[in-house]
């Protein structure tokens, strides 16, 4: 098919992205809310559903999910309630969820996120509180259930279908990753499930208003799943509707739940849609009313702490950096926070902080998968090699070495390192760089009458030649000094 086809269609998604809240204890009971335990061991007469047992509201988890209200600019209702929701299956062990149907703890909101360079606002529909199920674990003759997770606090936020594209749902997912991770609300670990994204994806053709049926794509725990599954589903439905372009639209394209297969790229069916009458919601009678009080969320507002949006801005009009870099700062807020440490040692140069932590120190150890924040490598030792770097005491090629060192010896500081190795100071003896330095004069003539006339860059070229016959060892300082004396610019 003509890839221009696809242009002339459009489509429409919607994210649901349920989120486990990093509270002690489950929504409901006092088992541990932990992950990676022996199966079936943080469980409770509450969260397996056991006869007569009453669930009790965990005030962190709700406390949690306000704070979040307020980050995105939500209502927080002052009056909320529970809801059980009816279905059958093996996780969950009391043969329904409880959760927020008819009145959600968080209504409206938005996220702000960068898409293509350009900020975006996409709005959300709701939030709201409910108990994850347990885990099925699927074995070679058997399969079983854990029920570790059930009953772990979560949060499901409803995004308005407002996303158009792979692009603008992956900008809007990791914005709001990045978000929670900087309320602590969540550690937002996909591989491990803290994070989940179920994906609803309708098409339509390009200009129309309708909202079509759609399909949901379950669980998706990475944001390249996320674009596979969206561009394919896209492709799936567009040639669906060209197949069949004299059919009611909602005789071709079903509402149907699907999982993803990374290994077919595609899309699998499980069943066909749900209706909320399936699911038989009615009012939860083991819990009463939440009520909160204007006071309460107010306090909460307050505690609000520079979120990642905030902290972009901040990078690029009051450090400079450029806008990727930025980005990639925020949004992990560990990383941000080990760049904001290892600038306290170098105030005056954010950019060769930000570009040693996100170039030079993220490339040697991607390896071995490890981040530069729990390498065990201080950020004040970061700070001090590009202090190094500013004085003069080393050079920019000898830096690259020195960083060696460091990701090898994360305990050393960077002077000891310097120290213990010759090769790492830089050359300092005037005498031998003096004759270096007229020998690049006097192959460079040119050179010398153009930065003489006013063009800057060539002064940069000719410490350029001096660095490449020292090897790069030449003290910078030295090198600047020695070539303005002897061509008389000082």
């Amino acid at each position: 098919m003509d890839p221009a086809i696809f242009t002339q269609w459009e489509m429409v998604i919607g994210l649901e992205v349920h989120v486990e809240l990093n509270t002690r204890s489950k929504l409901f009971s006092t088992a541990p809310n932990r992950f990676g335990d022996e199966p079936n061991t943080n469980i409770s007469v509450v969260c397996t559903g056991q006869p007569g047992s009453l669930p009790v509201l965990n005030q962190e988890a709700v406390r949690k999910a306000v704070l979040f209200g307020c980050a995105v600019q939500a209502e927080v209702a002052h009056y909320s309630r529970f809801d059980r929701k009816s279905y059958f299956y093996p996780d969950s062990p009391r043969n329904f969820q409880i959760t927020q149907f008819e009145m959600p703890i968080i209504r409206g909101g938005y996220i702000i996120a960068d898409v293509e360079g350009n900020p975006r606002q996409f709005p959300i529909n709701r939030a709201h509180l409910e108990d994850d199920a347990g885990t099925l674990k699927h074995y070679h003759t058997f399969a079983g259930v854990d029920y570790n997770r059930a009953g772990v606090p979560l949060i499901e936020i409803v995004s308005e279908p407002c996303l158009h594209s792979a692009k603008e749902a992956v900008a809007y997912a990791s914005a709001l990753k990045a978000l929670l991770e900087y309320l602590n609300v969540s550690d937002c670990n996909m591989e491990e499930g803290s994070l989940r994204m179920d994906v609803n994806i309708s098409t339509r053709p390009k200009g129309s208003k309708e909202l079509r049926n759609k399909v949901e794509i379950k669980n998706m725990n990475s944001f390249s799943f996320l674009t596979l599954a969206v561009e394919a589903e896209f492709r799936r439905q567009v040639h669906a509707y060209l197949a069949r372009p004299q059919d009611d639209p909602k005789t071709i394209i079903h509402q149907s739940t699907y999982r993803w297969d990374p290994e077919r790229k595609e899309a699998v069916l499980m069943r066909t849609k749900e209706s909320a009458d399936d699911y038989r919601y009615f009012l939860e009678p083991d819990l009463p009313p939440l009520i909160l009080e204007q006071e309460y969320i107010d306090n909460l507002r307050a505690q609000l702490p520079e979120l990642p949006y905030a902290r972009e801005k901040r990078y690029i009009q009051q450090l400079g950096l450029a806008h990727d870099i930025s980005q990639i700062l925020v949004q992990e807020k560990a990383l941000a926070d080990y760049f904001e440490q290892a600038l306290t040692r170098c105030p005056g140069n954010p950019k060769g902080v930000a570009n040693w932590i996100v170039v030079e120190f993220a490339g040697r150890y991607k390896e071995s998968g490890q981040t530069i924040w729990n390498s065990g490598l201080p950020p004040h030792r970061v700070g001090d090699l590009v202090a190094m770097i500013e004085k003069g005491d080393i050079t920019g090629k000898i830096a690259k070495l020195v960083a060696d060192e460091m990701v090898l010896y994360p305990d050393k500081e960077v002077c000891a390192i310097v120290d213990a190795n010759p090769l790492f100071r830089p050359v300092q003896d005037e005498s031998a760089l003096s004759d270096i330095v007229d020998k690049v004069l006097q192959h460079n003539a040119q050179s010398v009458e153009d930065f003489k006339s006013g063009r800057t860059k060539a002064f940069a070229f000719l410490v350029g030649q001096v660095m490449k016959e020292t090897q790069g060892k030449a003290s910078p300082a030295v090198v600047n000094r020695l070539l303005h004396e002897k061509m008389g610019t000082n």
